[in-house]
């Protein structure tokens, strides 16, 4: 084999070294965000019957709009968890509650058709406003939960270390995929494929 030949074939052995695994770390990452995809229509159809059925309770508390049902499944909720947010709500709770009904419950259905269809370019930028502002307001109720002094309130808080991370449990996963989604949004060629294109 004359010099020439094997440095060709020695260029066709690198390039095969170095865009094979490059390739199958694109198939990975398309793998990835298509069971993510999955996790955001879930997050998002389990959303709406939350929200209308729980959330937004403590809104009307004791006008007796909702049935009697929602009513002591909410009430078993927070006393068995000692959330006293949901049946004693601060004003600024309020306020986040507020923008759920207002803000992110007309998103919820579009999300979820955009994640069950998958691969919709047009849900980038109202999921990245979303997941940002529900991020923000998760975190100081992380803080009330982790610090506020519950001794005074009229419904009975979390006051062990348990007690709290308990509670707070059930919080994390409305940190946790808005993050992921986030994460999605902004580094997913999936959903950057647009960007790329109008840059060049």
């Amino acid at each position: 084999m004359r010099a020439g030949e094997r440095w060709h074939v020695a260029v066709c052995c690198l390039q095969a070294d170095f865009l094979l695994p490059l390739h199958c770390t694109r198939e990975g990452m398309a793998a990835v965000t298509g069971l993510l995809e999955w996790v955001f229509a879930l997050y998002f159809l389990t959303h709406i019957p939350i929200t209308l059925m729980i959330d937004l309770q403590p809104l009307v508390h004791g006008a007796g709009i909702d049935p009697q049902c929602l009513t002591e499944l909410l009430k078993w909720y927070a006393v068995t968890f000692k959330d006293s947010m949901m049946l004693e709500p601060p004003s600024w709770f309020k306020s986040f509650i507020c923008c759920e009904a207002a803000l992110q419950l007309p998103f919820f259905p579009f999300a979820a058709y955009a994640f069950l269809k998958g691969g919709c370019k047009w849900i980038r930028t109202p999921a990245i406003i979303y997941s940002t502002h529900v991020s923000t307001t998760v975190l100081p109720i992380f803080a009330h939960i982790l610090f506020h002094d519950f001794s005074t309130s009229k419904h009975q808080g979390p006051e062990t270390v348990q007690e709290r991370l308990t509670l707070l449990s059930f919080y994390v996963p409305y940190l946790l995929i808005p993050m992921l989604l986030l994460l999605t949004m902004l580094y997913s060629p999936k959903y950057n494929e647009v960007e790329k294109r109008k840059k060049k």
